[in-house]
């Protein structure tokens, strides 16, 4: 006798340039709850995962890093925030979900459903106008401010807000990254925006070389490198390097040895189970091409070249919390990515990545000879796709 199906409440939203399903904590079984073997085991099976097809049939997945992504929000338990947000990327083609970092993207739909949902004050949410939206990032120990456009007494999902990477516009909500660069104790990297100490450093990658890289600890940890040190120009797009089982093996690799010199692991060999952070980028300067879109971003238009790798391939556009660590690096004179954007101070950047291109932009200061960053700024928009309930076999967890 096998088991039925059982139905669990969920929304499934589309975040900046991401997909995944949302959950109130109130509505999970029992088991899931709580972190542990039965909530991954719940996630994996609403997902589709590990599919050794690598398509994510069986599941709510999309069989890409963007689409392969479960929120959990609930109340915030923390003073002076409105609801606490719960990240977890999903493997694809392994029994793994990964809670060691956030998704900037979708975090730009936590707002507008904690108040479709009724987790935010009533109080605290206008008729009309923006509601801020007070978020406690429960990965990484961050705060996030959400303002979310308001019409009518209900969130508003429709308007003029073009975002490339995301094909039809929408209402623009913005976000503010407090404090990205300060680590909750525990997190890898002893706590410092530059966990070595340096801008930048010489990294010695065995079967790849020494390459330049800073390493940063800013809305998501960060490797970045130069694209000609690794025989690109910064204008690839997927299929260039996606299709590429070498190329893809050095970026792991820079990774792995990267994650080692940051603190985030041990050993490479850790980096295997734990793909989603660090995540690893290049730069490059400005120079024109042609997007995905078939759009073209022209140099004249843009600071510099940005293409980021998210769960062991070339991202589509860029990953939001990776924005966030570009344009804390690029405030910052003498990393990488300030070099490529043409170095000099700068409190924001637009920059090209293979959908098109992004502006962020951070507030950086250098006190006692130690870099801050107070806030990291972008806008994205967001949208309920569906909202009912997920099934799942009842023995799946």
């Amino acid at each position: 006798m096998t088991a039925p199906q059982i139905r669990i409440p969920a929304t499934y939203m589309r975040g900046g340039t991401s997909k995944g399903v949302f959950f109130r904590l109130q509505d999970l079984p029992e088991a899931a709850r709580v972190p542990g073997t039965a909530r991954d085991a719940l996630l994996l099976r609403v997902i589709g995962s590990p599919d050794p097809y690598g398509k994510q049939i069986d599941g709510m997945g999309g069989a890409t890093s963007s689409t392969s992504k479960t929120v959990i929000v609930a109340p915030s338990t923390r003073p002076h925030h409105d609801v606490d947000y719960l990240f977890g990327q999903v493997g694809i083609d392994k029994p793994f979900v990964d809670w060691s970092g956030n998704c900037g993207n979708l975090s730009a739909a936590v707002g507008p459903f904690a108040i479709a949902n009724g987790i935010v004050d009533p109080e605290r949410v206008p008729r009309d106008g923006l509601a801020v939206v007070r978020i406690w990032q429960a990965n990484i120990g961050k705060t996030i401010i959400a303002h979310v456009p308001m019409a009518n007494g209900e969130v508003q999902e429709t308007g003029d807000f073009e975002l490339d990477g995301v094909t039809f516009p929408a209402a623009e909500v913005q976000l503010e990254f407090m404090d990205p660069a300060a680590e909750e104790p525990g997190e890898g990297g002893g706590g410092a925006m530059f966990p070595t100490g340096r801008l930048v450093d010489e990294l010695d990658v065995p079967g790849v070389g020494t390459l330049r890289a800073t390493m940063i600890n800013a809305g998501i940890p960060t490797i970045f490198v130069e694209a000609s040190a690794i025989g690109y120009t910064g204008t690839e797009l997927q299929e260039a390097i996606n299709g590429d089982a070498q190329a893809l093996a050095k970026f792991e690799a820079i990774r792995a040895h990267g994650a080692v010199r940051m603190g985030l692991i041990g050993h490479v060999d850790e980096a295997a189970r734990r793909q989603h952070t660090p995540k690893v980028a290049f730069v490059a300067p400005p120079a024109s091409y042609t997007a995905s879109s078939g759009k073209v971003v022209r140099q004249e238009d843009i600071d510099l070249l940005v293409r980021a790798l998210s769960m062991g391939k070339l991202h589509h556009a860029m990953m939001g919390t990776a924005a966030v660590a570009i344009g804390t690096a690029a405030a910052i004179p003498g990393t990488l990515v300030n070099a490529a954007a043409g170095g000099g101070v700068r409190t924001a950047v637009r920059f090209g990545h293979p959908s098109g291109t992004l502006r962020v932009g951070a507030e950086a200061a250098q006190v006692d000879g130690t870099w801050t960053v107070t806030k990291a700024i972008m806008s994205r928009s967001a949208r309920v796709l569906m909202e009912g309930q997920v099934r799942v076999p009842g023995d799946a967890f």
